[in-house]
């Protein structure tokens, strides 16, 4: 075999390796938390929809032990709305920040509402923002020391057929101040989200 095709099979092994390490670690049992790496600051990347992104989104949420901040875009995924509710009730404390326009005004869908409606339901605040053309956002804090950002949008069609990207930066309370600090001036700006029923 030639040079080239021996590296680009080793770079093969090594990303399905660690595709399937993020997988492994999304299968944790529902509402099982789950360890985020530990002291030492270390980054987590992943892909969609070939590259389990979203197992990388849900084993951030799922580390969470005290604090979640998500601000959101679209926000329609099932499995994530899940994961909050179920670190809601691990007694962790969950807000989220989502678009107005895309989530409410303009949606041609009811997936969203739906999803807003369980969080709100559920006791964790919800704001919608339409202070902007759109609130691009789309980032979670948790601890107030990792945070997991990326073009991913929390929704079926990010996770299964758009190609996106995630990247958890854990274990940097420098780097986690300033998206809290973001966040909360958008949380400033939104309105509280009323369940429709």
């Amino acid at each position: 075999m030639n040079k080239p095709a021996q590296s680009f099979r080793k770079i093969l092994t090594v990303a399905t390796l660690a595709a399937v390490a993020v997988s492994a670690a999304a299968r944790e049992p529902a509402g099982a938390q789950i360890d985020a790496p530990a002291s030492a600051q270390a980054t987590d990347v992943a892909f969609s929809p070939d590259g389990g992104a979203e197992a990388l989104v849900l084993k951030t949420i799922g580390s969470a032990r005290t604090s979640i901040r998500l601000a959101a875009y679209s926000f329609t995924s099932p499995p994530v709305v899940r994961a909050l509710l179920d670190a809601k009730r691990r007694g962790v404390d969950v807000a989220v920040v989502v678009d107005y326009k895309n989530n409410l005004s303009e949606s041609r869908s009811n997936a969203p509402r739906e999803a807003l409606n369980l969080l709100v339901n559920a006791g964790i605040p919800t704001r919608t923002v339409s202070a902007y053309a759109i609130h691009h956002d789309k980032y979670i804090v948790v601890d107030g020391l990792h945070v997991e950002t990326g073009s991913f949008n929390f929704s079926t069609a990010a996770a299964r057929r758009n190609s996106e990207n995630v990247i958890v930066v854990w274990n940097n309370p420098a780097v986690a101040r300033q998206y809290i600090a973001h966040w909360q001036s958008r949380w400033a700006q939104g309105q509280p989200y009323r369940s429709t029923y």
